[in-house]
Order: C-alpha cells, then structure tokens, then sequence
C-alpha cells in the first residue's frame, strides 16, 4: 500500500500480537487479563495517541471508500458494561460518516424470527469501500443462546427435531460462522472480531455507577443483574467461541477492558493495524481522462 502517511502513532511495542487470535494458538479465559499496563501516561497523551490514530485510520477509510474493492467489519461482543458503545464512539469521531456504516443488533423481531440468524445480518454486512461496525452480532447466537438453551425451543420457532441434540446445534452454527466469514473474506470484506474482556468485578462496580447516575439509569436492566448470575457459563461460552471461530482471515482480538481508555487505544491500533494490511490504494486516473487532461484543463479555464 503506498498510500502516505499523514498522521502515525507508534503502536510497534504494544504488543498487540497477545491479544490476537488466528486460530493458530488456543485462547484460554482464564490466562486472559481484564487490565494491562496502560499505554499512555496522562489523560492528555492519552488522547493524543488516540487522535493520531483514528486521523490515520480515517486517512486509510478515505482511500478504501476510493478504491472501492475491499471492506472491514468490526465486530463487538462483551458481557454488559464493557464499554462497546463508548469504544465504537471514540473510535469513530472524527472519522469521515460516508466511509462508515455502524448497527446495533437488537432482540429479534417476529420478522427476523421468520429467517434464519444470518438474514438480518446478511442486510447489514458493510458494502466495499467501507468500515462496518457492528455492536453484538450473529455471535449472540453461541453466547447468550448457548448460556440460556431455552431460546432455542421457546422463541425460535426452529423445527424440533434441529433442537433435540443442543450440543450439535452450536458446533452447525460455529461451521455456519466460520464459513459465512470466509464467505465475506472471499468477496473482499475481512470480518475483524473484538471480546472486550471486562472483569467480573469491574463490571460490578460500573453496574453500580450507572444505578449512582440518574443520566444513566435508562442504560440499567434487572436483566444485567440476571446475567451476571451466568458468569461461568458465558466465560465458557466465549472461550470455546473465539476458538472454534478464530481464523487468519477472521481473527479475533481479546482485549482488556478493566481500563477504558487503555481498551480504547488497542481498539483502535488493531483497527489500524488490520487496514493497513489490507491491499489498498488511491484508484489509477480514468485514461480517457489522462488523455484529455489539457483540454480539460482549458475548458475549466
């Protein structure tokens, strides 16, 4: 890619090869840390170095949006009050709109529920030329399904002779997964997948905090409490899912998220680093117009 620099933060001896996963090594939940040391020394360098990095990232979006041959899609799980909004948010200002679609995957609705899992996101999958983001995913169907089986037979609507065996119905989904993301790679859009690793008790403590602020009570559900009842069971769930699922092409990024603002910035450099791998560069003029450019020129004069 000879696409110049305009902006560049130094993010080499960040190590961000421990927290990658290609499928090549075996991620284990309880090796994987919750707070690394952090990356910047104030709350000011911190914000420099994130700066510096989205300005290259939107430089890089600039020329794939140009370009129009290759996507990425950022794809974002994490148990509850990781901090995937505010990551995504500061991932992204300052970062050009058009080169950006951004979706939320809600509960499903009856019509969705009327498709197979893959149907809603199939819609929302990013065209090339842009940076897709989504916060949760079609992984919510090995994560809080596999956490609470029920859904499967309750809410569903699969046949039942597909539910009986639940074992079965995850490893068909995480062969679903991985051939869907192949699928996308195939046709010019690498699949990027983050596990924003927050700690049970700091997830305590923020859920606390939101109950603190009144700004932040719509953020709260009694849901989240019920959740964290499952902990075990959805550290299992995401362990045995980045590793059925991790691939060169389709990688997955394991990141500390007990301090957002370090969180923030390895977001951001492995972004950073997965763009600029990619095969980009500024699209060679039209030759009718190489042709004619001081004719052109003229005219404009």
């Amino acid at each position: 890619m000879s696409s110049k620099k305009k902006h560049s933060v130094d993010t080499s001896d960040w190590s961000l090869t421990d927290y990658e996963f290609d499928g090549h090594q075996k991620f284990s939940i309880k090796n994987a840390p919750g707070k690394v040391e952090p990356l910047y020394d104030s709350k000011k360098d911190y914000k420099q170095k994130l700066g510096s990095i989205v300005k290259r990232i939107d430089e890089l979006l600039e020329v794939m949006y140009a370009q129009n041959r290759y996507g990425l899609l950022l794809v974002f799980q994490a148990m509850d009050a990781a901090g995937k909004d505010g990551t995504i948010k500061r991932l992204l200002t300052g970062v050009n709109p058009a080169t950006v679609q951004v979706y939320s995957f809600k509960k499903p609705s009856d019509e969705e529920l009327d498709h197979g899992y893959l149907w809603r996101i199939i819609q929302r999958m990013p065209e090339r030329g842009r940076l897709g983001v989504f916060n949760r995913s079609y992984y919510e169907e090995v994560l809080i399904v596999r956490v609470h089986p029920e859904i499967l037979t309750d809410y569903q609507r699969l046949p039942q002779e597909f539910t009986k065996d639940t074992k079965q119905v995850f490893e068909s989904r995480f062969d679903q997964i991985r051939n869907f993301e192949k699928y996308a790679n195939d046709n010019g859009i690498k699949v990027v997948k983050f596990f924003l690793n927050v700690s049970e008790e700091e997830q305590r403590q923020r859920l606390i905090a939101r109950l603190d602020n009144p700004d932040k009570h719509w953020k709260f559900t009694t849901g989240d409490i019920d959740e964290r009842e499952h902990w075990p069971a959805y550290m299992e769930a995401f362990e045995d899912c980045i590793n059925a699922t991790a691939a060169e092409h389709a990688p997955w990024y394991t990141i500390p998220a007990d301090d957002k603002l370090n969180m923030r910035l390895l977001v951001a450099a492995a972004t950073l680093t997965e763009l600029e791998s990619l095969d980009i560069d500024w699209p060679a003029a039209d030759k009718k117009l190489l042709a004619n450019m001081e004719s052109i020129r003229a005219r404009l004069a």
